[in-house]
């Protein structure tokens, strides 16, 4: 079995390992997958299980932004993880996926996410359980009485504005200090607001993404970083109910159109997981945002049968970490367990779940540095 990278040439069989592993690609989405595809494989992001001639599994790295407490990083988003039925069985998934875990950190990502269509493959490798996309059901009508606090300047947007809305999300997750929260890059962005079916307006310092489903309004994306905006959008969504009785939207944990709405009480959620990894310690702590009143200093010991652990002495202060080799006995987590801390899974938990052991001194210190509610807005 060969791993290498996928061509245009590849594309074909491709596809046909999507059909037999997902379903049916419908034609209309077809062009728009090779599209986006043919960015992935020109940098080097798309890689292929060969038995011979003949493609038995696939997998992508999609090249994102990541913020974490409100600092954004680069970051692999695996997939596209199909294996053929008649390959299944021979570890050929894990094999492809060791290949992209390595060719992530050549392209000089420091950590990476999925979400798994099964856990233990992904878990098997160091991936664990971090945050979650999430939907709400909420009646349009409460949207509709929203009312903006004073003029929002609101305009169409199409192909040509995903630079906007980069700067947007850039300007907006800062000033949020969310956690887990992507973004494609300008080019993505710019194919996926060519959608006719889509409901587009731009604002200086919001957008939003949405569209009718059955009889449903869905809201893909809303992102605004002032209380004016933020009314004018979620309001303009609800103006559709005198003819959609519900809006679905996805939301972070805290959103703050929950707080605007005139009568919460139940709430319908769902909820997709997603998985994290951290791929290169050092360089993940350096790049991660942290509160500028936490302090830590401990000696962590990561073990990573996959690509290699070690033992590193974590300095955080200030909103700012480093990560340097060291010595000595401190706290061991499992590469599992080291990306959950990341994500701000709270030690007491990963003790409790087998990821964590060692000395307890630093626990409270660890979770008030890594303190994090990581969400997702986008499903890839």
């Amino acid at each position: 079995m060969e791993i290498r990278n996928i061509t245009p040439e590849d594309f074909d069989d491709v596809l046909d390992v999507r059909r037999r592993s997902f379903g049916p690609v419908p034609a209309a989405d077809r062009e728009k997958w090779r599209q986006a595809a043919l960015v992935t494989v020109a940098e080097g992001r798309y890689l292929g299980a060969f038995d011979g001639s003949r493609l038995a599994a696939a997998a992508r790295l999609r090249r994102f932004t990541q913020w974490w407490h409100g600092r954004p990083q680069a970051m692999a988003g695996v997939a596209g993880v199909t294996v053929n039925p008649e390959d299944r069985g021979r570890g050929v998934g894990t094999r492809i996926m060791r290949a992209v875990m390595d060719r992530a950190v050549e392209l000089g990502d420091a950590v990476s996410a999925l979400y798994p269509a099964t856990t233990p493959i992904y878990r098997g490798i160091g991936y664990e359980h971090a945050g979650a996309r999430r939907t709400v059901r909420l009646p349009a009508e409460s949207l509709r009485r929203i009312r903006p606090s004073g003029p929002v300047k609101l305009r169409r947007m199409g192909p040509g504005d995903g630079g906007e809305v980069v700067s947007v999300l850039h300007r907006a997750h800062a000033a949020a200090r969310s956690s887990g929260p992507i973004s494609y890059d300008e080019h993505t962005w710019n194919l996926w607001l060519a959608n006719e079916d889509d409901f587009l307006y731009l604002a200086d310092d919001g957008y939003v993404i949405y569209r009718w489903k059955g009889d449903d309004i869905e809201v893909e994306n809303l992102v605004a970083a002032s209380p004016d905006t933020l009314r004018a959008l979620w309001s303009m969504v609800g103006s559709a109910s005198s003819i959609a009785r519900d809006i679905v939207a996805t939301v972070a944990p805290d959103d703050p159109v929950l707080w605007l709405l005139p009568d919460r009480t139940k709430e319908q959620v769902t909820e997709t997981r997603w998985m994290f990894r951290v791929l290169d310690v050092a360089a993940a702590v350096e790049r991660r945002g942290y509160p500028a009143h936490a302090a830590c200093d401990a000696v962590v010991t990561v073990d990573d049968p996959t690509r290699g652990g070690g033992t590193w002495r974590l300095d955080i202060s200030g909103g700012f970490g480093t990560a340097t080799p060291a010595e000595g006995p401190g706290v061991t987590l499992s590469v599992n367990g080291f990306s959950a801390l990341y994500a701000g899974i709270p030690p007491y938990t990963l003790r409790l779940s087998g990821l964590m052991s060692g000395d307890d001194r630093h626990d409270q210190a660890l979770e008030a540095a890594f303190a994090a509610r990581p969400y997702m807005l986008d499903y890839f």
